[in-house]
């Protein structure tokens, strides 16, 4: 998270905040909420089953439900694709780089590849 930088399209310094994140049930926790709370960033993260049986098993002491855009949560497929489509480069895939800047190198490479065969 500390490693975003959104341009903006005129002048000044780029975002470092989105405006929103999008993941899947695994990353429900609490600390993720919370710490994208305090930085000021919606969550669009689904509650697994058994935190919700949780939560409802409490009554009143287990609180009210964090909200979610099931609207905007249906973009997170487009993101889905297109990991899964640079995972075919077998490179990524399987990861077997030593160091973060040559994966980061084929990272690019595999998206350039990919933008120019469109």
């Amino acid at each position: 998270m500390s490693r975003i930088r959104v341009p903006r399209t005129g002048p000044g310094r780029p975002r470092t905040r989105p405006l929103a994140v999008l993941a899947d049930r695994a990353y429900s926790s609490r600390a993720i909420r919370s710490h994208l709370r305090r930085r000021g960033i919606r969550a669009v993260i689904p509650q697994p089953s058994d935190q919700v049986g949780h939560r409802l098993r409490r009554g009143r002491l287990g609180g009210r439900p964090p909200g979610f855009d099931s609207e905007v949560y249906k973009q997170r497929n487009t993101v889905e694709r297109c990991i899964n489509r640079l995972k075919q480069w077998r490179g990524l895939a399987t990861r077997t780089d030593k160091l973060a800047i040559a994966y980061q190198a084929a990272l690019h490479l595999a998206g350039i590849l990919i933008w120019t065969r469109r």
